[in-house]
């Protein structure tokens, strides 16, 4: 997977919309005002993600491509690179599970407006 694909992937979630609030370089992935990814596009080969914290260490201990985000809660932020070590399926999955994070921890009168939000792919 590539930068491109991971813009593509994250947009087509339900009610997902991009913003660049810090500088022209960090694209933030946004569910319902929640970030769930990030991408830094001067460094496209890598996207951090939101993640649940037991998950994102185990993670970081199986693949050694996953480190704790720069910038981000690192208890619950990964650091993925995007070099083909882990499938885009894997990516993918990642990625969707970073969307769920945040899905989760909206308000229950949010959810019930929006089910397609929590809508399993």
């Amino acid at each position: 997977m590539n930068i491109v694909s991971v813009r593509e992937y994250c947009l087509a979630l339900p009610l997902v919309t991009e913003d660049l609030p810090f500088d022209e370089a960090s694209l933030l992935f946004s569910g319902l005002g929640k970030v769930f990814a990030c991408v830094d596009m001067e460094h496209p080969e890598w996207v951090a993600m939101k993640c649940d914290a037991g998950r994102a260490q185990l993670l970081r201990d199986c693949h050694p491509v996953v480190e704790p985000a720069w910038h981000w809660n690192k208890k619950c932020w990964n650091l993925v690179l995007l070099n083909g070590s882990l499938s885009d399926d894997t990516v993918r999955h990642l990625l969707r599970h970073a969307y769920s994070e945040v899905a989760g921890k909206l308000k229950k009168s949010e959810r019930l407006a929006h089910p397609e939000i929590t809508k399993e792919e």
